[in-house]
């Protein structure tokens, strides 16, 4: 135990463990007797391990394909299970965290104005045939007929369906514009070669919003509304994203802009410019440029992850189904269109590929699918005589600290060491690992709290850790 010890501080550390929290109330202490109810336990979780380097190789069965590490980990904690090629079963553990990216999302999106909805994944093909998609789409586009002949695609994208909605809409008015209208569910996307895990795969989650506008001004303002929005979101999950200057690809418009994660396993090439901002796709620019197209100064070349992209679109689909609104004359008016993609399951693996080490995953605080572990003694320990305080320590925390109801996990797998679970613990990323070990046999107990996104070990009292977790923000 004592060999995984990096650091140990005293109380006074309290405030270095915590200065990554805000928000902080004090909390008036009950020593009432708390509540009992149903505890959280490790031994009941569904979470099939493969912490083994072989282990992980043998569920995916090419060994060449394990080439990056969010997908390494993500197969060895069971965070994902791999289904068929570029599909995966997302776990308990990756669906707690998904589920805290949308409400992130929800209040990021719906802050500006955005309003939920949720659209078929089956879209007929008429509609994408109006567009010419179901042709230039090419085979990346699954298609499927039913019983009856007529033929439809598992959409990737739902510009097509949103805008034939918007279009029967006979009584839209201008007073009703902006509209924003977004979802979040599973896309489709028959990738010529799946890879890297929930980075690239065929079936996946994603935010899409569609807004539409009366004017072009109108659309501009909505557009940079929206990438404010992405903004946001990506600095409350503590991730440098950077937006860069891209192509409109198959979706087209005559403006686009992707929020990019810079990673070494990213598959997009960057340039950016220190001195004046500029930062662009590389496919965007003519050759490979070494001076900045705006200023003339030094490009940096990096590679990054796409987690987010933005269009202006116009009217390019608008004036296909004849998304109109009444304007100001009582006349009618095409719409103009935005379309704004996040990658919801392609956050979740770019996270771990930014915030991970190579052998243990770290989260953010707000995605974390738990935010604290607590380990009790090994079953014939010196220590077992702690066993009891570790159960009394979850009761408190569930009722002196309401907001981690839920988010607080017991390791009960007490035929284990406590160095062997901490290792555990250390790798699924727990923000807080709470050990009742020696010092929890002193007068009064101290408990050993490891903070495992700042490295600080800090020995607290029942009363410093509920002080400690009070500041914890979740969503």
């Amino acid at each position: 135990m004592e060999g995984l010890l990096t650091r140990c501080r005293a109380l006074p550390a309290l405030a270095t463990c915590s200065h990554q929290l805000s928000g902080y109330v004090p909390h008036r202490f009950h020593h009432r007797a708390p509540g009992r109810g149903k505890r959280l336990v490790l031994s009941r979780m569904f979470q099939p391990q493969n912490l083994r380097e072989d282990q992980v190789l043998s569920l995916e069965g090419r060994t060449g394909e394990l080439t990056c590490k969010s997908q390494r980990l993500m197969l060895q904690v069971g965070l994902i299970h791999p289904a068929s090629s570029g599909c995966y079963h997302l776990l308990p553990y990756t669906v707690r965290a998904m589920e805290k990216l949308v409400r992130v999302i929800d209040q990021e999106m719906q802050a500006i104005g955005g309003q939920k909805v949720n659209m078929p994944s089956l879209s007929p093909a008429e509609l994408w045939r109006a567009t010419s998609r179901w042709d230039s789409m090419g085979k990346e586009l699954l298609k499927l007929r039913d019983r009856h002949g007529k033929e439809y695609c598992l959409g990737p994208t739902h510009e097509e369906a949103i805008t034939a909605l918007i279009a029967s809409q006979q009584t839209l008015s201008y007073k009703q514009l902006p509209l924003l209208l977004y979802q979040v569910t599973r896309k489709f996307r028959d990738e010529p070669r799946p890879r890297f895990g929930l980075l690239r795969g065929r079936e996946f989650y994603m935010k899409d919003m569609y807004t539409f506008d009366s004017s072009p001004e109108a659309a501009q303002q909505t557009y940079s509304l929206v990438c404010d929005a992405y903004s946001s979101l990506f600095d409350r999950l503590g991730l440098q994203c950077v937006k860069v200057q891209a192509d409109v690809g198959s979706i087209g418009g005559t403006m686009s802009h992707e929020f990019q994660l810079p990673v070494d396993v990213g598959e997009d090439r960057l340039a950016v410019c220190s001195s004046c901002g500029f930062s662009a796709n590389m496919e965007t620019l003519d050759l490979s440029p070494t001076n900045c197209p705006a200023c003339q100064g030094p490009l940096t070349k990096t590679k990054g992850i796409e987690v987010g992209h933005t269009f202006y679109l116009g009217t390019k689909y608008s004036s296909i189904f004849s998304a109109q609104f009444t304007n100001v004359h009582g006349k009618p008016s095409l719409a103009e269109m935005g379309c704004y993609g996040l990658g919801v399951t392609r956050i979740l693996a770019a996270v771990i590929e930014a915030l991970a080490t190579e052998d243990c995953i770290r989260w953010p605080g707000l995605l974390a699918p738990y935010q604290v572990c607590l380990i009790s003694p090994k079953k014939g320990s010196k220590e077992e005589a702690a066993s009891e305080l570790t159960g009394h320590l979850y009761d408190h925390i569930t009722e002196a600290v309401p907001q981690l109801r839920g988010e607080v996990l017991l390791d009960d797998r007490t035929h284990l060491t406590i160095g062997y679970r901490l290792k555990d613990a250390n790798k699924f990323g727990y923000p807080f690992v709470i050990i009742a070990g020696k010092r929890a046999l002193d007068d009064p107990a101290h408990f050993e709290v490891w903070c495992q996104n700042t490295g600080e070990v800090v020995f607290l009292t029942r009363e410093g850790v509920l002080e400690l977790l009070s500041q914890v923000q979740v969503v």
